[in-house]
């Protein structure tokens, strides 16, 4: 008796091939659409400065951000210093003491510590600078 299925030797059709990557690429493709998140873009562009500091910032603590110029940005919007206070209010009275300061590296020193005196009079008491590690 012969076997409708085709032998090692003989061809098959070559939709019946294909089937199983196409399956498995629509697989993968939802997988990445439901996993994967894309990352908020800062509101202005920032060259931290380099340190040989090796230390790692809390990641989960929020993130203000000092320009060349002296603007700032918290929580993805441009503000200015009463902006800021005003901003930090919330988080400070939710108990979040600790915050994240990426300031480029041609930012004045002066309006570095302008605005870490406005933090501290805010309530925040820890202050992490955030810098780019000094190559080898």
């Amino acid at each position: 008796m012969r076997s409708l299925r085709p032998g090692p030797g003989r061809g098959t059709n070559d939709d019946d091939r294909i089937l199983p990557l196409i399956n498995v690429v629509f697989l993968l493709l939802i997988f990445f659409m439901l996993a994967g998140h894309l990352a908020a873009t800062d509101p202005f562009h920032i060259e931290p400065p380099v340190s040989a500091s090796e230390t790692e910032p809390d990641e989960a603590s929020p993130v203000i951000l000092v320009g060349t110029d002296g603007r700032l940005a918290f929580d993805g919007k441009t503000v200015d210093d009463a902006g800021l206070k005003a901003a930090l209010v919330a988080p400070v009275e939710a108990g979040v003491t600790h915050f994240r300061l990426k300031a480029d590296g041609g930012a004045p020193a002066v309006r570095l510590v302008e605005i870490m005196e406005l933090l501290r009079a805010a309530g925040v008491r820890k202050v992490n600078v955030l810098t780019v590690p000094k190559a080898l």
